[in-house]
């Protein structure tokens, strides 16, 4: 294998952590943000991009820097390695209420493309880059934009997803047709378009937008039930400061009765 071997063992429900298992040596890459905790001996580097351009120059470090800004995320990860005699742990928190997915690369024929604020950490050698969308209609109204996050090597991969995560096996053909945002991952195999709901009635009054994305095997796909756009838009509209109720004949009321006033 060209990337670090690590083991890992995943804890929680709804708001889960993973704790990686570094033999002598072994380094773990994670998101910037995502650490939770680490036994003594364990060193944490602050590194450009995702470490696996580390040996090849300043201008392999600012290349893949580059790559993590066209994706949306920072310019450095932190590297976790093991520098003591022993085995020790290191942990890593999903960012918000949901699944870690893990993703063995060498069983997903070497690559998985992904959200972009999907990937929370791997084994040291795995390339986190860029995927751009070769059709025009996918990168214009997927989502997602033209440019996702792709994870290559032969390594240990973890991403996260929002609410109950499902995975689906798709055989040569078959088509699966997912809302844009539930998407989390996909093998390099799988097909990603985009296809218009059509008629007036579902393009005015649907409420589910005007376009959703079409999967076609073979490959697998990781999807998820709430996606962190749907639960932050469900946040601003309930948060902005005015009550869904008070819209109604008896919103003010109802607002006065349980304690919240006019």
């Amino acid at each position: 294998m060209q990337n670090h071997e690590i083991d890992f063992k995943l804890f929680g429900e709804e708001m889960q952590f993973v704790e990686i298992e570094l033999d002598p040596q072994e380094t773990v890459v994670a998101e910037s943000g995502s650490f939770m905790m680490m036994e003594a001996d364990v060193n944490m580097q602050t590194i450009f991009g995702d470490g696996s351009s580390q040996q090849g120059g300043i201008f392999g470090k600012l290349l893949s820097a580059g790559k993590r800004i066209l994706t949306g995320e920072s310019l450095f990860m932190t590297a976790f390695t093991n520098v003591g005699r022993d085995k020790k742990r290191v942990s890593f928190a999903a960012p918000y209420s949901g699944k870690i997915i893990p993703l063995n690369l060498s069983q997903l024929q070497g690559k998985v493309i992904c959200q972009k604020d999907a990937f929370l950490c791997a084994a040291k050698g795995v390339t986190v880059g860029i995927e751009f969308q070769r059709k025009l209609g996918t990168g214009l109204f997927g989502g997602e934009g033209f440019i996702m996050q792709k994870l290559e090597g032969d390594g240990m991969a973890f991403v996260h997803a929002g609410g109950m995560v499902v995975q689906r096996q798709l055989a040569p053909g078959e088509v699966l047709k997912v809302d844009t945002g539930c998407i989390v991952a996909y093998t390099h195999s799988v097909d990603f378009d985009i296809e218009f709901i059509g008629g007036i009635k579902n393009t005015i009054f649907g409420g589910e937008g005007l376009f959703f994305a079409t999967l076609r095997g073979p490959g697998t796909v990781w999807l998820q039930s709430l996606p962190i756009s749907r639960l932050a838009d469900r946040i601003l509209r309930y948060g902005g400061g005015r009550r869904k109720e008070e819209g109604g004949p008896l919103g003010g009321l109802g607002n006065l009765l349980d304690g919240d006033g006019f």
